[in-house]
């Protein structure tokens, strides 16, 4: 399979002779005044328009920005399958897919599993959100986490799943006075435990850069993933190449 980083949360996957796209968000920098205001630093490394042909958007939740902007949104309008969740289907064109559902694209069934958007008991402010998990025959097993702060929940998709070879980990250690002094996506040693969990073989950080929320990046990853052996942390930009599983 192939990723290529776009910014954020954003990246295509190319895999079983499909092109997916996670969290569409291409908007220049600005300002969004949504709940007490999110502010993108940054925009996209590569246009919308120089996305080409996409086969699914893997939208992890609609109600936020720095997961779905404005040219996101009207990027959805021309992909053939967005699968998302079930609140997030009554609200924009989009499929509902439940955790633990599947849903078969060619070569490959995509399952929706969960994640949690902060600590527990706070889905009620931060609103509903999913995860991915992509397989098939003679493709790499991957897990795409969406905006999950828990390792509870990667335990969870782990002990359903069991290994993966590519995990896709929304890190940043993104904060909002919604919650304070608690992270709503994973921080970097967070995310190195999640690999661990995970077994997984390679890992692909997303979501920690390009918004003033985010209170980790690239520094605190290299740091957490330095002395966690047999992983291999790919490099935002550049493109990523494993075999099978």
């Amino acid at each position: 399979m192939r990723i290529q980083y776009v910014g954020g949360p954003t990246a295509i996957l190319e895999i079983g002779g499909l092109r997916l796209l996670t969290d569409p968000t291409f908007d220049p920098p600005g300002h969004y005044p949504v709940g007490s205001g999110l502010t993108k630093t940054d925009g996209p490394g590569v246009a919308v328009a120089e996305i080409g042909a996409i086969d699914a958007v893997l939208l992890s939740h609609d109600q936020h920005p720095d997961n779905l902007d404005t040219s996101g949104r009207e990027l959805l309008a021309s992909a053939p399958l967005v699968l998302s969740t079930p609140s997030a289907a009554t609200r924009i064109a989009a499929q509902a897919l439940p955790n633990w559902s599947e849903v078969e694209l060619g070569p490959l069934t995509i399952t929706g599993v969960p994640a949690q958007h902060g600590p527990d008991g706070t889905e009620h402010l931060v609103g509903e959100v999913t995860g991915f998990v992509l397989r098939g025959d003679g493709l790499p097993t991957v897990y795409v986490s969406g905006d999950n702060a828990s390792l509870d929940v990667v335990r969870e998709i782990a002990g359903r799943i069991g290994e993966v070879d590519v995990a896709v980990l929304f890190a940043g250690a993104a904060r909002t006075p919604l919650i304070p002094d608690a992270d709503l996506t994973l921080g970097s040693r967070d995310a190195a435990e999640a690999a661990r969990i995970l077994g997984a073989k390679h890992v692909v950080p997303l979501h920690f850069e390009h918004w003033a929320h985010f209170s980790q990046g690239r520094a605190t990853l290299a740091g957490a993933f330095a002395d966690v052996d047999g992983v291999q942390v790919l490099a935002p930009g550049e493109w990523a190449v494993t075999g099978s599983s």
